[in-house]
C-alpha cells in the first residue's frame, strides 16, 4: 500500500491542530462559539498556508453533529460524526470544492448556484468552496453578486486566493476577509520536529532550519521538501544531505567570501568562486543567501541582541560584525542585491558571481582593488558619476556659469556656457 504523502496525512482536522494562524481561528471559533456567522468567507494568502484546511475544518464544525449524536454546533469538530468522516475523505456531498482556475465562466457560477437554491441533502448547512477565486471572468463575479450577497439561509460561501487584488470590490465588501499569514521559519521547525518524531525518523536540527527556510513561508512545501529529504537520505536527515539535495549554499563558502573581502585577497575570493562552481552550486542562491547574511551582519552592528541563538551561523556573524564596518556591510549588501539580475547577463553564472565579488573587493571603500590597481580614491563609491572639465587639463574646454534672479525669489535661472 502506498503511503500517504506528509502533506497529506498531517493535514489538521481540527482548529486546534492548525499551526501559525491564530489570528484566524480566534476570529472563526469566537465565531461558531456564539453562532454569529456570516454567509461569506474569503481566505487570502500565498500557497501552503492553509485556505483549503481551513475551509474543510470550517465545513466539519457547520456540520458536526457530535460524537454523541446531540447535533450542537461547535467550534471542535468531533472527527467521529458521519459529516466529518466524510468531509475527510472528501464525499461529503453538503461540501463542494470548485477550482476557479479551471472552472473560470459564467456558465460555471450558474451551475453552482442553480444548485445552492436547494436545502442541504443530509446536513446543517451546504458549504461552497471556491478555490483561486481570482481567476473568474467579470461575467461570473458579476452572475454571483446577488447570491453572494443574500443566499440562502442553508449556504455558506468560502472563498480562497493567493491574488486578493484581481478581485472585484464588489465581491470583497460581500465577504469577511482573512489574510492568512507566512510560517516563520521557527515555526516550521517546530512543525517539522513534531512530525519526524512521530514518524521516527532521526534529523539533525539544522537540516530542518535549511528545509524551512527553503519552504519560503509555507507549511506544505516544508512537508513536501522533508518528504522528499526523507526519500534521498535513506536514514538520518543531515544537514550536508539537505543541502546536496536542494543545491543550497553551506554557511561555511559565505563566511569565508567575507573574511576573503575583509582580508582584501582576490586570488582567494576567486578560488571560492571556482570551488563553488565545482560543485555545481546555485549562484542566484548564492547571492540570495549571502545578501540574508550581510542583513544579519548589519542588524548585529545596530542591534546587537538580535542576533540568536539558536542561529547556526551567530558567532560568525559577531565576529563579521566587529570586522566588518556598517558602510562595508550596507555597501556589500547593496552591491549584493543589484548584482542577482546581472547574472542572467553575465557569459554564464558563474562569471556574473564572481564579477560580483570583484565588484565588492574593488568598491570596498579604502579598498585598491587587492592587486595594484587603480588607487581607492578613482574607485570610491562615493565618487561622482559626472565630473566638471579640468582647468589643468589643455584640451578641457573652459566654462563660465551665470545666473540670475527675476521676480524676486519666485524664480532662479542658471546657465552654462562653454567656450
Amino acid at each position: 500500500m502506498t503511503a500517504l504523502a506528509l502533506a497529506r496525512s498531517w493535514r489538521p482536522k481540527t482548529f486546534s491542530e492548525l499551526v501559525g494562524q491564530d489570528h484566524v481561528v480566534k476570529a472563526l471559533t469566537h465565531a461558531l462559539d456564539q453562532g454569529r456567522l456570516h454567509h461569506a468567507w474569503l481566505f487570502t494568502g500565498t500557497r501552503g498556508v492553509g485556505k483549503t484546511t481551513i475551509a474543510r475544518i470550517m465545513a466539519k464544525a457547520l456540520n458536526c453533529t457530535g460524537a454523541d449524536g446531540s447535533g450542537k454546533m461547535t467550534s471542535e469538530p468531533c472527527g467521529k460524526c458521519p459529516a466529518c468522516m466524510e468531509i475527510d475523505a472528501g464525499r461529503f456531498v453538503d461540501y463542494i470544492e470548485m477550482d476557479a482556475a479551471s472552472n473560470r465562466g459564467v456558465d460555471d457560477i450558474a451551475a453552482l448556484l442553480e444548485k445552492a437554491a436547494y436545502a442541504p441533502s443530509n446536513a446543517r448547512y451546504k458549504v461552497y468552496m471556491i478555490d483561486e477565486v481570482h481567476m473568474l471572468t467579470n461575467h461570473a463575479f458579476n452572475a454571483m453578486l446577488k447570491t453572494l450577497e443574500e443566499p440562502p439561509e442553508h449556504v455558506k460561501f468560502i472563498l480562497a486566493t493567493t491574488d486578493p487584488q484581481k478581485i472585484p470590490v464588489t465581491i470583497l465588501s460581500r465577504c469577511l476577509q482573512f489574510n492568512l499569514k507566512q510560517m516563520p521559519v521557527p515555526l516550521i521547525v517546530e512543525h517539522l520536529e513534531k512530525v519526524l518524531a512521530a514518524e521516527k525518523v532521526a534529523y539533525e536540527v539544522n537540516a530542518l532550519r535549511v528545509l524551512a527556510k527553503a519552504a519560503q513561508g509555507s507549511m506544505r512545501d516544508a512537508l513536501s521538501l522533508t518528504d522528499q529529504a526523507i526519500a534521498y537520505a535513506a536514514g538520518k536527515v543531515t544537514e550536508e544531505s539537505i543541502r546536496n539535495m536542494l543545491g543550497t549554499l553551506d554557511d561555511a563558502y559565505l563566511i569565508r567570501i567575507l573574511d576573503c573581502l575583509i582580508a582584501k585577497d582576490g586570488a582567494s575570493l576567486l578560488a571560492v568562486a571556482n570551488e563553488m562552481g565545482e560543485r555545481s552550486m546555485s549562484f542566484s542562491l548564492a547571492l540570495q543567501d549571502l545578501s540574508s547574511l550581510l542583513q544579519k551582519i548589519a542588524a548585529a552592528q545596530v542591534v546587537p541582541e538580535s542576533v540568536l541563538e539558536d542561529w547556526p551561523e551567530a558567532s560568525e556573524i559577531r565576529r563579521l560584525a566587529t570586522q566588518l564596518t556598517k558602510e562595508e556591510a550596507q555597501l556589500f549588501y547593496q552591491i549584493t542585491i543589484t548584482s542577482r539580475p546581472d547574472l542572467s547577463l553575465a557569459p554564464d553564472e558563474q562569471t556574473g558571481f564572481a564579477m560580483t565579488l570583484l565588484r565588492m573587493l574593488a568598491f570596498r571603500p579604502g579598498s585598491s582593488g587587492g592587486s595594484g590597481g587603480a588607487s581607492s580614491s578613482a574607485i570610491s563609491p562615493t565618487s561622482r558619476w559626472c565630473a566638471t572639465p579640468s582647468s589643468s587639463s589643455k584640451n578641457s574646454s573652459a566654462h563660465s556659469s551665470s545666473c540670475s534672479n527675476t521676480n524676486g525669489n519666485k524664480a532662479n535661472y542658471c546657465s552654462i556656457s562653454y567656450r
